[in-house]
């Protein structure tokens, strides 16, 4: 029997591309804003894109729904989701995040010609150990689109990317996952990066 995933709709995110990037990689999906849904899940997925500080506000109640599901229960943060992760954002202010990744949300500043959103395909520097990268080489390529990046501790690091300057791409604090890229837009890797979600809550 397939594990129940379930996609958070808060509002803010593509969740019909998440959605059939989950299937594709053999998940049975739903997506759902019901707060007692996503306490029994399996595993959960939080997209999102936009600004932070939307994405809190329109998260609201639900919030503490998945700070406690976090505990036990498999977790993936994708672009705003992975941001949401973190302890606080400087997008538009100083907001107040998740807090299950340690770690804090900047801006990037543009330098030496890079244009600020980083948008399109970029390398991520994996950490092989990490069971989300299982069967990926140590560098692949992955789609981006984001002006803002995790400034996470080097132990919840499990992917850094060069832009502007490194800064993790992809993140981990026990059952939570974070990736700055669009897995679901990053072809074969991303499908991979899915599959071995997936597992995660197997």
């Amino acid at each position: 029997m397939k594990k129940r995933i379930v996609i958070i709709d808060y509002g803010l995110g593509n969740l019909r591309s998440v959605l059939r990037g989950l299937e594709r990689a053999g998940a049975a999906p739903a997506v759902t804003a019901d707060p007692e849904e996503i306490a029994s899940a399996d595993g959960i997925v939080l997209p999102g894109v936009g600004a932070f500080r939307d994405g809190m506000e329109m998260l609201g109640g639900l919030a503490g729904t998945v700070l406690s599901a976090a505990n036990e229960t498999p977790l993936l943060g994708i672009c705003l989701g992975m941001q949401m992760l973190m302890d606080s954002s400087e997008e538009h202010g100083i907001h107040r995040g998740l807090g299950l990744v340690p770690g804090d949300v900047k801006r990037f500043v543009p330098a030496g010609g890079e244009k600020v959103p980083h948008m399109g395909w970029n390398t991520i520097n994996i950490d092989p150990e990490n069971p989300l990268f299982d069967g990926l080489h140590e560098e692949e390529y992955v789609y981006f689109v984001h002006s803002y990046y995790a400034a996470a501790a080097p132990t919840n690091t499990i992917a850094s990317t060069t832009y502007i300057h490194p800064f993790a791409s992809a993140v981990n604090a026990g059952f939570t996952y974070g990736v700055q890229f669009h897995p679901e837009k990053s072809s074969a890797v991303g499908l991979k990066i899915l599959e071995n979600f997936i597992e995660r809550v197997c």
